[in-house]
């Protein structure tokens, strides 16, 4: 049986209760959680407190700790994965810029996936986590498909089978969505 079958059968054992599942999941999934942590990893300030592995273990046990999610594949479980490990770290942001109103906040760009000029100003975390959220409430199909490819690290396949759309569909949203965030990011104005 394929991997991504396995991973779907047992995530239907989770779901239904099965607490021996659970351990017969990670095994399948823990390189693929790591490598999606190792990237939001990637793009945090140097001597962050949390580690990929910590960030990976956290997410692990926010998604099979007691939820009731009714899993439809491993792409579906990768995807909400990447939202848990987005939403650890910023919860983490969140709280450090409380106690140092926002020093040392690592900048990040949308240039590392080739979506601005050289040059491009950074932004911080929080900032590009606002501005997502701004375009999940005028668009929540292009927020997802930034979250997922950007964040998750799925492929445009993988996208469209979690959204149940297109390769071509994913391609256009992200196009637009990266030029949305951008010029959001940039705060000019739209023609």
């Amino acid at each position: 049986m394929e991997t991504g079958d396995r991973v779907t059968g047992i995530l239907a054992r989770i779901g239904g209760g099965d607490p021996d599942a659970i351990e017969d999941l990670l095994p399948l999934v823990y390189a693929e959680l790591r490598a999606i942590a190792d990237r939001y990893m990637r793009r945090e300030r140097k001597g962050h407190t949390l580690q990929p592995t910590a960030l990976t273990h956290e997410a692990y046990l926010r998604l099979v700790g007691g939820n009731r999610i009714e899993w439809q594949s491993r792409a579906h479980f990768l995807a909400i994965a990447a939202q848990a490990m987005r939403r650890i770290l910023i919860e983490h942001a969140r709280a450090r810029r409380r106690k140092k109103r926002g020093g040392g906040l690592k900048r990040t760009s949308l240039s590392a996936v080739g979506a601005a000029a050289p040059g491009t100003p950074q932004i911080d975390v929080l900032a590009l986590n606002d501005a997502l959220e701004r375009l999940s409430s005028l668009d929540e199909r292009k927020g997802r498909v930034v979250e997922l490819l950007y964040f998750g690290g799925l492929t445009a396949e993988e996208v469209g089978e979690v959204l149940c759309i297109t390769g071509r569909t994913v391609e256009r949203d992200w196009r637009y969505a990266r030029l949305w965030l951008l010029r959001e990011l940039s705060g000019e104005e739209c023609p």
